[in-house]
């Protein structure tokens, strides 16, 4: 390995998604994504990779029959959730309202600030980062507190 770095560098998620078009909006737009490389092979794009910073995230848009209207439980997005590590999580939570992302409201857990969003398939986004605030407190009681 060169200068001893990791074979392993991260992780990325890849998403089966509904609707492919609603997705990337929510990501690009709302949650500040960018599409890095796409996969067109009927004219419109049916996989890609989205990155903002050190996130990456693929998304694939599920072809739906009804004998297969999911690839797995009910619906997309069940039972799966991505954290993300960030340096200043309450910062994304801010840019996300200003986007008009229904972002939950912050709070406390493990140390750490959690600012969960639900993408349009039902996947969970918790964007994360370290904080000397007590367990529990949510945003809203800590800005008020100041």
């Amino acid at each position: 390995m060169e200068n001893n770095q990791p074979n392993i560098q991260y992780a990325a998620p890849f998403f089966m998604v509904s609707n492919m078009e609603a997705s990337l909006n929510f990501y690009t737009e709302g949650l500040g994504f960018s599409i890095l490389n796409t996969w067109t092979p009927r004219g419109k794009i049916e996989w890609c990779w989205l990155q903002r910073e050190g996130g990456p995230l693929m998304l694939q848009e599920a072809r739906i029959s009804e004998s297969k209207p999911y690839l797995a439980g009910d619906k997309p997005g069940a039972g799966v959730t991505i954290f993300y590590q960030c340096k200043d999580s309450l910062t994304l939570y801010h840019e996300f309202i200003d986007r008009a992302v229904a972002a939950h409201e912050p709070f406390v857990g493990n140390g750490l600030w959690d600012v969960k969003v639900i993408d349009p398939d039902g996947y969970q986004l918790h964007f994360e980062s370290p904080t000397d605030v007590p367990e529990e407190t949510k945003y809203s009681e800590w800005v008020n507190s100041k």
